[in-house]
Parts: structure tokens; C-alpha cells; sequence
């Protein structure tokens, strides 16, 4: 079905399309895959080294859409309805239980993010066996149906809804119904959660192009080739505007509603979102779709820059198709050629360099638990070497590109998430850069099932270092995180 075209065959013109790219990238986003289509047409696909069209990536809470379409079709089918009470689905957890919000709550209510917000344990830390019962140890705090507040853990609990229903994987549930017969990967999947079911409010895996399969549908309304998989009742109300989703962002592209899990967007459109910047914003009155899959954790200002970019620069330019431009086409395609993992990219070499390599620093207590490093610098390699708790470790960078390899700490979670595997690691890029002659910068990128990044930033003086390190990840780099103050030792 995806067709690969000019930019101006669907009506824009290729410099717009680049100036968008370069927009994102001369902001620093750290980028991973870009599509942008309208209709079948693609007319700007471009992915960044190690990414490739075909890398399962993480999809974090875009996940919650494909659980809020599993519950379209279970109402479909019978199976549920939207105004049944929540804690009818789980009996084992919720006999005795004397909480009139609780007992109030609806699925439709969990779809809006409207729940009962119960204060519940961090179940990323509590090592429970069984993240569903967590939900329900908390205290209702909100009188359901009544105001927006983002709730997470109620999305996965809809995933458990359908799961218990079906007895079977929400995705394979989607996978069955439309999601092979669209072109879905076979092999995508959903990373799970202790006690057996998917980690549906984050935990998808799958390619940028299978994400635009799934935002064609539902914007289709449920019909792919001219094949009805699905009422379009269900998706009309799931992306049109339910609840109010509390005040405006300052950058004006935030707070325009809220539909089952999905978010609405402006000129009428809608989204899914997910950490770290997953979209697939969908434009219906341009039938336009942009899918991005990026990890920004951490940048407060990378939703506006991409809003503003892809609505002032692609959206609102969208036309009627026009000449070709070769030149500016030919450009277009060679950047989309070109893509590479974002790296530091400042000043790469220091005179301090020299005298830095092989010496050891030895820093007083810390939260890192690093009782000594020593950086090894050779050209525009580098390698820090450090104890902490687990041991001495290695981890390789390079000035001014990415050195791609296992990031050095084990036992993080694999596909269980909070669930810690012996010996398992991470696959990372890591890049260097000197912020200052002896201010040295790394930035560490964790790209794997699990997203992340880890910015350490050494300050030297006389003899005598600052350590800062500073994680953007979900439940894991907190090792990383924390000052210390040491002196080299001579």
C-alpha cells in the first residue's frame, strides 16, 4: 500500500520538507525514525544508524491506543461495555472492597483518564510479584468521571481487561482482528510485566512503519483496502474530543482534549504519545500522518520545537501537488540518506587531554558508590574506567561521534519489565565532547527494549574534580545519578 513519492506530488515542496528535518536536527533532537505521509504516499522517510525501517523500537505510551482499540472491539463484540463498573473485571483483587469511588468507576472513565487516581506503591520499585494488584492497594483519591489526570497504571489495567477476556496477548488480539491483514509485523510484540500480562500502557514494540499502519486505520475508521475490520462508531468517539485534559502548555500545541487514549491535537486532529517523543499525529483534514520515534527524555522543549516545525512548516503548507524541484529533491533525498544518531558535537580536543589520560581520581562517598576513575584518551577515542558496586567497568566514547557497544552495568530488566536478568546489558551509544578545556562531557544513550540517557559531566581544577551525573530513564540508570568530589591521586 505505502507508495514512496516527491514531496510535490501531494503538495508540498521538498525545501519545506527539509527545513523540517533540519529543524528537528539543528535543535539537537535525538531522533531515531521519521515518516511523514499523506494518503498511502510517503514523501519523507528517514531513519538515523543504528535505526532502521526495520527495528522493533519501543513505543512507550502510544501503547495505550492499541489497548484502547482492543477495548473498541470487545464492545464490538459484546464482550464489555464502556459504562461496566471497573472492578467488575477483578473479583480477586476487589472482594470486600468498601470504597465507593472504586466501586463507582467505569472502563469509559479509565478510557478518558477520569479514574478514581488511586495513591497506590511505585511498582517499579516495590518488586511485586503481580503488578495488577498494586492498582488496587491504593486509595482512591478523585471522584471518577469527573476530572482528567494522566493515569498510567489504569491504562494497563484495561490491558488486563482484555487479556483476562480473551485469554490471550492484547496485541495478538489486534494481531488477529486487523493488525496482520494491514501489514503489521509478525514479530512485533509487547514487553510484559511481573505477573504475566503485557505491559499494555507502554511496553509495545514495533516498526515506525507499522505504527503508521495503525494510525491509517483508525483514521480510515476501521477499514483498510476498501475491508471493514472494525465499526467506525468506536473510533469516532476514541478520537474526538471527551474530556478536557487540564490547561493549556505554554507552547499552545498541549491541552486540546482528550479521547480514549488518544490525544487530540490541533485543527481537529489526534495523536498518540508516548515518553520520550513517539508520535503518530494524525491530520485529518490533510490526511497527513507523521510518525516519529526519538528518545528526548529529559528535554523540556522538544514537544514545541516538533509541534510548531511539523504545523507551521508541513501541515498548514499542504497544497495541491506542483513541479518537482530536482534540486531541491535531490537534497531532500540525500539527507534522508545521511541519518545518523545524534552525537555531542562541540569543541572535541583540549590540551588537558594529555595530561588527563591515565591518571586515577579518587572521590569521597557518593550515591554513585564510585570510589575512583580514570579516563584512557587517545585521539578521538576515550575510555572512562570506574569502580561502583558491581565492580570495575569499561565504557568507551568517542569525541564528537557515538562508540555503539553494551553499556556496562548488568542486571536490568529484559523483557519482564522491573524484572532484573543476571548479566544482561544494554546496547548504548556513548559520545564525548569538552564543554570547556577541562570540563569534559558524556553523553550515554541506552537503545535498546528500554530507552534512556545519562549525561556525566567531570569539572577539573588543580588536582582536585566535580562528578555530576544525571539520568533521563524510566526505572533503570540510577546508579548514574548524583555529585561527588574527588582528587586525583597522585
Amino acid at each position: 500500500m505505502l507508495q514512496k513519492v516527491s514531496p510535490e506530488s501531494v503538495g508540498i515542496a521538498s525545501e519545506k520538507v527539509l527545513k523540517f528535518i533540519q529543524t528537528l536536527e539543528n535543535n539537537h533532537l535525538h531522533t531515531h525514525s521519521l515518516l511523514l505521509v499523506r494518503g498511502d504516499k510517503i514523501f519523507a522517510e528517514k531513519y538515523y544508524a543504528p535505526f532502521d525501517e526495520n527495528f522493533k523500537h519501543r513505543m512507550y505510551s502510544v501503547s495505550k491506543s492499541f489497548v484502547s482499540v482492543a477495548i473498541g472491539l470487545l464492545a464490538e463484540d459484546g464482550k464489555l461495555s464502556l459504562d461496566d463498573k471497573f472492578i467488575s473485571y477483578f473479583p480477586a483483587y476487589t472482594v470486600g472492597m468498601d470504597d465507593p469511588w472504586f466501586e463507582e468507576m467505569t472502563i469509559r472513565d479509565a478510557l478518558t483518564m477520569c479514574t478514581c487516581t488511586p495513591a497506590m506503591p511505585d511498582w517499579f520499585t516495590s518488586g511485586t510479584k503481580d503488578r495488577t494488584e498494586i492498582y488496587f492497594q491504593g486509595r482512591a483519591t478523585m471522584i471518577p468521571g469527573t476530572r482528567f489526570q494522566y493515569d498510567s497504571p489504569g491504562s494497563y489495567m484495561l490491558g488486563v481487561i482484555v487479556e483476562n477476556i480473551t485469554g490471550k496477548p492484547f496485541l495478538e488480539v489486534l494481531k488477529e482482528r486487523f493488525l496482520n491483514a494491514i501489514g503489521f509485523s509478525a514479530d512485533a510484540y509487547c514487553v510484559q510485566c511481573p505477573g504475566g500480562h503485557s505491559f499494555a500502557d507502554s511496553g509495545v514494540m514495533c516498526t515506525a512503519r507499522d505504527l503508521w499502519r495503525f494510525a491509517r486505520f483508525v483514521m480510515n475508521g476501521g477499514t483498510w483496502d476498501g475491508v471493514r475490520y472494525m465499526s467506525e462508531d468506536y473510533l469516532r468517539e476514541a478520537t474526538a474530543y471527551q474530556v478536557a485534559n487540564n490547561r493549556r502548555d505554554a507552547d499552545h500545541y498541549g491541552g486540546y482534549g482528550y479521547g480514549y487514549q488518544i490525544w487530540k491535537t490541533p485543527r481537529d486532529g489526534f495523536a498518540f504519545i508516548g515518553m520520550g517523543d513517539q508520535f503518530a499525529i494524525c491530520d485529518p483534514a490533510t490526511d497527513t500522518i507523521l510518525i516519529l520515534n526519538s528518545d528526548n527524555q529529559g528535554d523540556p522543549f522538544s514537544r514545541s520545537v516538533l509541534y510548531q516545525a511539523l504545523y507551521d512548516g508541513i501541515i498548514e503548507e499542504m497544497g495541491d501537488p506542483m513541479p518537482e524541484n530536482a534540486v531541491a529533491l535531490a537534497a531532500l533525498r540525500e539527507s534522508e540518506k545521511s541519518g545518523v544518531l545524534r552525537a555531542l558535537d562541540r569543541e572535541n580536543s583540549s590540551p588537558f587531554a594529555a595530561e588527563l589520560s591515565g591518571r586515577t581520581y579518587r572521590l569521597g562517598a557518593n550515591n554513585m558508590q564510585i570510589p575512583w576513575f580514570r579516563f584512557e584518551i587517545e585521539g578521538d577515542h576515550g575510555v572512562l574506567h570506574y569502580e561502583n558496586a558491581q565492580g570495575v567497568k569499561e565504557l568507551p566514547f568517542g569525541f564528537g561521534h557515538n562508540v555503539f557497544g553494551k553499556f556496562p552495568q548488568e542486571g536490568y530488566a529484559d523483557l519482564v519489565a522491573t524484572v532484573g536478568e543476571a548479566g544482561h546489558r544494554y546496547d548504548c551509544a556513548v559520545s564525548a565532547e569538552w564543554q570547556e578545556e577541562k570540563k569534559l562531557h558524556l553523553c550515554v544513550q541506552i537503545i535498546d527494549k528500554y530507552f534512556g540517557n545519562c549525561h556525566m559531566v567531570f569539572h577539573f581544577k588543580d588536582d582536585r574534580v566535580v562528578v555530576i551525573m544525571q539520568k533521563a530513564a524510566e526505572a533503570f540508570l540510577n546508579e548514574y545519578q548524583g555529585t561527588a568530589l574527588g582528587k586525583w591521586e597522585k
